[in-house]
């Protein structure tokens, strides 16, 4: 049925929203099963379009929606304060959270969240829609508009949860009004409601009044089938198997290792396949989930009274003694030897166990080996080959270089010989020109002379000086004597 804030009733124009009708109706359930379970329905404001989500435009948020928002799959790994701290600066714009189980979903739970005003709850959807919870995990958070929560069903012993602001009851941590305190109230997994402020210090995932914890357990199943169905398990060693009617694996446990002693999960009671009766003295009690005693322990009769509880007092509490005496030897006796057996059969266990490790070691290990052996003496063969090539080229580069060494020393032999013999001809070729330079110095000064002074040394005679070997040698030494003389 479409209300006035129901986008179903808007026209295609009016929102983004609009366009994909009705409001999304999702079961939900709070509450400890064992002891009372509130079921209801919430309906949600479809997820917006790609672009539209993309977009920080209030216009793209859905027309006529309420100041509540769900975050449906939040891990159960993160507590009460671990989503407080999540929520950051916008608790104290929050009214209530209420901590409920989507149907389906029994890793993750969700949150319905109330706040003070429209606009905290749209930056609230903005800042949230699309968030990692962690920035070392990739769960990321969602963020759904709320229409409505209806609260359909009360099981069990369920009071009704939904309270009025006007009979509030007190915080069971600071013992003062829930509606006093202007940070919001937080209503946990089982019903239990406080500040938000005061759960934000509770770091266990349990609920600080009855300690159930929003992480339950994996459902017991049979070791060997693997039902969920009439499940009985050992009290001697743990082990768990159906029933008679089921499957039989319990009593096929107690057949190979006499473990006598069974405990049914559903009723919580003892069963002794020795005796073929129930010995249980404490149960369950579908009140609150406490254990409490047994109401009777002897069989009534016709009259609806205990055999125990009828007859002579004194004689009934005599006979009730010693048949406690020999009840508690006979247990002393019993839990004895099935230490024992417990102890041999878990030795057995251990054991076998160790022997199909080094089994399990020696396997691997051999197969390892007989894995990297090939490849790694294939590297090996092709690292000798690789080394035989090196001492090659080594051998030829050492060769190479002694030849290289004897060429240089012969340039430098010959280099040494040239120079060598350019120095003589330079030596000779500077005696020659001191002697081609004196030459042209006299016959400058005879041509300077005085025509007398020069009559006189034309008729005189020059003598020659003394020559050494080389001008005398060279042509240019000849040639100068010659015009000496």
């Amino acid at each position: 049925m479409a209300t006035a804030g129901d986008p179903a009733a808007l026209p295609p124009s009016a929102s983004p929203f609009s366009s994909t009708g009705a409001l999304e109706s999702v079961p939900f359930s709070s509450g400890n099963p064992r002891i009372e379970e509130t079921r209801g329905v919430v309906l949600l404001h479809p997820d917006p379009p790609a672009a539209a989500a993309a977009s920080s435009s209030s216009s793209n948020l859905p027309v006529g929606r309420k100041p509540r928002v769900c975050v449906p799959a939040v891990p159960n790994h993160m507590t009460y304060a671990d989503f407080c701290r999540f929520c950051g600066a916008f608790v104290p714009h929050m009214l209530e959270m209420r901590i409920v189980r989507i149907d389906g979903a029994e890793d993750q739970y969700s949150v319905l969240i109330k706040f003070d005003t429209l606009s905290s709850t749209d930056s609230f959807y903005k800042h949230f829609n699309g968030k990692r919870f962690s920035s070392l995990e990739g769960d990321v958070s969602r963020v759904r508009f709320v229409e409505d929560v209806h609260y359909t069903q009360l099981i069990e012993h369920a009071h009704s949860s939904v309270t009025s602001l006007a009979d509030q009851p007190n915080c069971p941590v600071c013992l003062e009004r829930l509606d006093q305190d202007p940070g919001g109230i937080l209503t946990t997994i089982c019903n239990h409601s406080f500040h938000c402020s005061c759960i934000s210090k509770w770091t266990d995932s349990s609920c600080p009044v009855c300690r159930y914890c929003q992480q339950q357990p994996e459902k017991s199943m049979c070791s060997i089938c693997g039902t969920s169905e009439n499940l009985w398990i050992c009290v001697i060693c743990g082990n768990v198997g159906c029933g008679r009617y089921k499957g039989g694996h319990a009593i096929e446990h107690w057949q190979e290792t006499e473990h006598c002693y069974s405990l049914e999960l559903e009723t919580q009671k003892v069963w002794d396949y020795a005796g073929d009766n129930y010995v249980h003295r404490l149960i369950q009690s579908k009140t609150d989930g406490k254990l409490v005693e047994y109401n009777c322990y002897g069989a009534h009769g016709a009259d609806g009274m205990c055999s125990i509880c009828s007859g002579d007092a004194g004689m009934d509490e005599a006979i009730l003694n010693s048949k406690v005496e020999a009840i508690v030897e006979e247990y002393n006796d019993l839990l004895t030897s099935q230490l024992d057996k417990q102890r041999n059969y878990y030795e057995s266990l251990l054991l076998e166990v160790k022997e199909e490790n080094e089994r399990e070691v020696s396997a691997a290990t051999a197969k390892a080996v007989s894995i990297k052996h090939p490849k790694l003496q294939t590297k090996l063969d092709k690292c000798i080959e690789e080394k035989r090539f090196l001492d090659d080229i080594n051998a030829n580069l050492v060769k190479n270089q002694e030849m290289w060494r004897e060429r240089i020393r012969k340039v430098q032999e010959r280099e040494q010989a040239a120079l060598k013999l350019k120095d003589e001809k330079i030596k000779k070729l500077e005696a020659e020109l001191s002697d081609l330079i004196a030459h042209i110095e006299c016959r400058d000064a005879v041509a300077a002379a005085p025509e007398s002074v020069s009559s006189d040394i034309q008729g005189g005679m020059i003598l020659p000086g003394p020559s050494t070997p080389s001008s005398s040698s060279s042509p240019v030494g000849a040639a100068r004597d010659r015009k000496r003389n």
